[in-house]
């Protein structure tokens, strides 16, 4: 199995606007699908970002240190699952809650690099 990383990406806050009832469907949808990937053995962590946090950019002796969501899309959480490829990867995906919740949603699918090809070297996994 390899790894990938499910960026979940809104425009704001993709939730203000849903009623608190609204608000828990979405949780309990979340639940479900969290609870199906565990079940399956395809999910290694999941969590959502806080909104409020800083984006660090230049160089030693040079940082610039600022809000990191100046733009209008913002990384709102992940999930960390197995996949045989990215094919399969994207169909976890697709099964996501968020985009039947949030207007807007995107899923960015990334393989997660576990072992550098130059040196050998494998990246912790943090296990």
């Amino acid at each position: 199995m390899k790894e990938f990383m499910l960026l979940i990406h809104n425009e704001g806050d993709g939730k203000a606007n849903m009623s608190p009832e609204q608000q828990q469907e979405f949780l309990n949808a979340c639940m479900v699908y969290i609870e199906d990937l565990l079940k399956k053995g395809k999910l290694k962590g999941a969590q959502p970002l806080v909104r409020e946090g800083r984006m660090i950019s230049g160089s030693p002796g040079a940082f610039k240190d600022g809000p990191y969501n100046e733009s209008k899309e913002i990384i709102v959480g992940y999930y960390h699952i197995l996949a045989k490829d990215l094919d399969e990867a994207i169909a976890i995906a697709k099964g996501n809650p968020e985009f039947a919740f949030v207007k807007g949603a995107k899923i960015e699918v990334r393989p997660i690099k576990t072992k550098e090809q130059s040196s050998n070297y494998d990246y912790p996994s943090g296990e």
